[in-house]
């Protein structure tokens, strides 16, 4: 597992990389902004920023029901929301500025009367609270310093004075209001008075809080004589049960007995009827009914009858059947019935008194049940009262004030710092310009250089390859660089290079490379020699042409017979690369024109080429043929090892069909020319048709480019052995790889 130590260290390499690869576009950012910050310093005029300070008190005349004549204090208003900040904006405002434009004539650059919009654009004026105090600082900015002065001096001015004006406006407006305001505040107290009169007067109600303690003070008192009574009643009403018992009458019939014995009419007719029916039941006994003498006693009983209940009548009031025995009593049960009578005489006295007591119970108890009520009522009213007495009292203290704040003449601020003429300039140094320059000029051009390497999706490192293809490395090709060490490892050379490096420049880096790539092709595998491979790239100009034919050439100097074909029938490349004519090929040796003695030609000790031919008009149908497969098993007889150079991969099956007739396909990659993309799709292509991949070699690789270091080399390295000594060059390069 790495360490953290080294995935950073990894991460800054790749930076420094980006840099490397995008420095020019970089470093013309970064002198573009360095040249625009220097002549801005040259052409800046000096500066120069005069300050004055304001000192602020609260606000106390903008509140109708809070206005304040407070003059000369100079409490802190720190804890409301943010006043300073308001009045900055206020000094700030179109109307201060535009006077203080035209009182002074301030003009721009151009001679033309200055707007108030461009001293905010342009910052010239500043208006800061200073933390912790109730102050703000005022700065104004200008290429005359007496005009900054001036400036700061007339806004201060005008503010002030605005203030004061604005102070006496608000007055006046508070004043109007009261005015407006308290005849109907009047109207509501005298209303509210009016209607609480009218409760007392309607409920009775004096003071509810005594008249509820009365009222259950006289409950109390009602309840204690109610059972008083109701003890009393109770023996009374005993004592009639007992004379109603013993006398076998009820009150009604007491009462009549009573009147009916003690009225001498209905005792004197009572009396001669008594002796009219004793001599009745005496003549019966001696005569028949129907004799004159009980006849007519029968008649007189009749007659005296009928006067008796008359009698009866007058005394009692009305007909009531009172039978005879009663009429007329003795001594001890007329007694009996008196105190009867006088008993239940008591007992209904005392049950009137006792419904009395009921009655104004009754009374005390519905008026304390509301009284709760009348309460709250009479609380709401006279808070309706209170409230409105306050309020046009208030309004009356206020409109005092309100007529001493309208004449009054000190603002809610005061100048505690006028401004004084600078006499040093103000804006930033020539100094500042140009480090602010090599700044903002170096992260330009850092985003400048990241932006454009995170634009270009192309292939940009070997790592990035191999992590993309996911093969295996076999080679890795530098190209001629502009560096001290790539000018030195070619020695100099004036005009044109060659391209086959391995033929021209054998001690050369890119010469190395190559014997590094074919040692390389020869340990890849153990179990079978490889004697035939397909060169092919991704796309076009990755330099898989001039990586045929200098492998071919590496192969030749070690000792091996090899032939290098142009399979390439769409844009041949090896006859140019070797200085041929192509006018006789492999597709003249395909479609029978030509045979291979006559057509192959040997370019160099141990290296036969084998050039396209004509360009025929469906390569692939050529191609794709048995006669090209016998061609490829001869070509693998008669050689050590066949390199067969094909069209790209990108949209080409070229490449995949002779890739089938040989060992393996070598991909080559070249960084900054194939993007991911392109990659990705070669790769995919590979898989699907089952092609045998032998590795990757990256072409045209910059070695200061690189985050990993492929070469190894000094001046000494340039003089390479030409003995047999070479084998062994190629077996250590080949581990040298294998170890990167």
């Amino acid at each position: 597992m790495e360490s953290p130590e080294f995935t950073e260290e990894i991460d800054l390499q790749k930076y420094w990389l980006v840099l490397r690869r995008r420095w020019l576009p970089a470093t013309g950012v970064f002198g573009i902004v360095v040249g625009l910050a220097t002549l801005a310093a040259f052409l800046q005029k000096p500066i120069y920023e005069a300050e004055g300070k304001l000192l602020f008190k609260p606000d106390r005349s903008s509140s109708l029901t809070g206005l304040k004549n407070d003059i000369g204090e100079l409490a802190s208003i720190g804890d409301k929301s943010n006043p300073l900040s308001t009045e900055a904006e206020i000094i700030q405002s179109l109307p201060i500025l535009e006077n203080t434009i035209n009182a002074l004539a301030l003009r721009d650059e151009e001679g033309k009367p200055l707007e108030p919009k461009s001293i905010m654009r342009t910052k010239r004026l500043k208006v800061n609270p200073v933390t912790g105090t109730d102050v703000l600082q005022l700065t104004y900015k200008d290429t005359d310093p007496k005009v900054a002065a001036a400036a700061v001096n007339k806004i201060m001015e005008l503010y002030i004075e605005n203030d004061i004006n604005t102070n006496r406006e608000k007055a006046a407006t508070a004043r109007k209001f009261i005015n407006n305001q308290l005849p109907r505040v009047e109207e509501t107290v005298t209303k509210a008075d009016a209607e609480l009169r009218k409760f007392k007067e309607k409920n009775r109600v004096v003071v509810l809080q005594e008249e509820s303690t009365e009222a259950v003070k006289a409950i109390s008192e009602l309840d204690k004589q109610i059972a008083q009574l109701q003890a009393q009643l109770a023996n009374l009403s005993a004592q009639s049960e007992s004379f109603r018992n013993q006398m076998g009458l009820n009150r009604e019939e007491a009462v009549a007995v009573t009147s009916l014995s003690q009225s001498p009419g209905v005792q004197a007719v009572l009396t001669e009827l008594q002796k009219v029916q004793t001599e009745l039941a005496a003549e019966r006994r001696r005569f028949l009914d129907t004799a004159p003498p009980v006849v007519t006693l029968k008649r007189k009983e009749a007659e005296l009858s009928n006067l008796l209940q008359e009698r009866v009548d007058q005394v009692l009031g009305s007909q009531q059947n009172v039978a005879v025995k009663n009429l007329q009593i003795g001594e001890l049960k007329q007694s009996l019935t008196g105190e009867f009578v006088q008993s239940e005489v008591q007992r209904s006295g005392l049950s009137n008194q006792l419904n009395d007591l009921y009655k104004t119970r009754a009374a005390y108890k519905n008026r304390s049940d509301i009284l709760p009520q009348l309460a709250q009522t009479q609380r709401e009213l006279e808070r309706r009262v209170e409230a409105s007495q306050t309020t046009y009292e208030t309004l009356l203290n206020k409109l005092q004030e309100a007529r001493v704040a309208e004449n009054q003449t000190v603002g809610n601020a005061r100048v505690i710092s006028m401004a004084q003429v600078p006499d040093k300039k103000a804006g930033p140094s020539k100094k500042k310009y140009l480090a602010a320059g090599i700044l903002g000029g170096t992260l330009l051009g850092l985003v400048t250089a990241f932006l454009l390497d995170l634009i270009d999706k192309s292939v940009k490192t070997v790592k990035e390859a191999k992590e993309l293809f996911g093969y295996t490395l076999l080679g890795v090709i530098p190209t001629f660089g502009k560096s001290r060490k790539t000018r030195h490892s070619v020695g100099n050379l004036e005009g044109i290079v060659s391209r086959i490096v391995a033929r021209d420049m054998q001690r050369s880096p890119i010469a190395q490379a190559y014997q590094m790539l074919q040692a390389n092709l020869r340990f890849l595998s153990s179990d079978k020699q490889l004697k035939a491979i397909v060169v092919t790239s991704s796309v076009p100009k990755e330099g898989k042409s001039e990586v045929s034919a200098n492998l071919a050439a590496s192969m030749a100097q070690v000792g091996r017979r090899v032939l290098l074909v142009d399979a390439d029938m769409r844009h041949p490349s090896q006859h140019h690369l070797w200085e041929l004519t192509n006018s006789m090929g492999l597709s003249n040796i395909l479609v029978g024109e030509a045979e291979f003695n006559t057509a192959v030609k040997n370019v160099m000790p141990g290296l036969d080429l084998l050039t396209s031919g004509v360009i025929p008009p469906n390569p692939v149908a050529l191609l794709d043929s048995k006669r090209m497969a016998s061609l490829m098993e001869t070509f693998s007889k008669n050689y050590d090892f066949v390199i067969v150079d094909t069209p790209p991969l990108a949209g080409i099956a070229d490449a995949p069909i002779l890739g089938k007739m040989a060992d393996g396909i070598l991909l080559v990659v070249r960084p900054g020319i194939v993007d991911s993309a392109s990659a990705k799709a070669a790769k995919d292509f590979l898989g699907r048709s089952g092609q045998n991949v032998l590795g990757l070699v990256t072409n045209g690789v910059m070695t200061e480019r690189e985050p990993d270091s492929y070469f190894y080399y000094t001046k000494e390295d340039y003089t390479m052995p030409d003995s047999a000594s070479q084998e062994q060059a190629n077996l250590d390069t080949h581990r040298a790889v294998e170890r990167s």
